[in-house]
């Protein structure tokens, strides 16, 4: 087995199992995808840390516990079209790539979309296209999706992600409140979203998801 592989097993063993996360398809991915190769280059040997991960462009790697908590609770199917916002590397979309039909992941940065159409293609996952678009706008022509995935923290999500969520279909997000950061996981109802408390996690704000605060006199 080699160094990283090793690595990869004690991930799961020791963030990912205790963490609650039960259902098979989860656990099989990220034992099988090689974070290492999601990274850059410089933050190899730090890729199965239990923190989110900077990987430049303004950009984190989740740490392991909350993106598996995260897509175990969005309980992704087979028949499934996910939108992945803020793919980084392609990590993400790769672990989900396993699970759903097809992934469509977002980058606002050209070189961080090419780099993850390539990462993703040399792993051998072709079920994941890489869009290099605005987060705040996604993939509308590719949709409507089954499950949305933002990879970083939010206070307010733009009616036009929103409305790219299939009815019935569920979007998970780690919403910021002050000190404190809440992942919750939200199913279309009609013109409505209906949020569900899932687990405590922090991650940067994204660019674009801030709260629009009004001008004070």
């Amino acid at each position: 087995m080699s160094d990283f592989a090793a690595r990869r097993t004690m991930m799961v063993d020791t963030q990912v199992r205790p963490s609650d996360v039960t259902k098979f398809p989860v656990i099989e991915a990220m034992l099988t995808i090689p974070r290492e190769d999601f990274v850059p280059a410089s933050r190899r040997s730090v890729a199965y840390s239990g923190e989110n991960l900077d990987i430049g462009h303004g950009r984190v790697l989740l740490e392991p516990r909350s993106l598996a908590k995260l897509v175990d609770a969005l309980d992704i199917q087979p028949d499934e079209l996910v939108l992945d916002l803020a793919c980084g590397y392609g990590y993400s979309a790769a672990v989900m790539a396993r699970m759903a039909e097809a992934v469509v992941g977002i980058e606002d940065d050209a070189e961080l979309a090419t780099e993850a159409e390539d990462r993703l293609t040399r792993a051998g996952i072709f079920n994941v296209a890489v869009l290099h678009a605005p987060l705040t706008e996604g993939a509308p022509k590719q949709g409507p999706y089954d499950v949305i995935l933002i990879e970083g923290a939010v206070e307010e999500i733009p009616p036009a992600i929103i409305d790219q969520l299939r009815e019935g279909g569920r979007i998970g997000a780690l919403f910021t409140e002050g000190a404190l950061g809440v992942a919750r996981i939200g199913t279309r109802r009609g013109d409505r979203i209906a949020w569900r408390y899932a687990f405590n996690a922090n991650a940067p704000m994204l660019p674009g998801f801030g709260r629009q605060r009004g001008f004070a006199l």
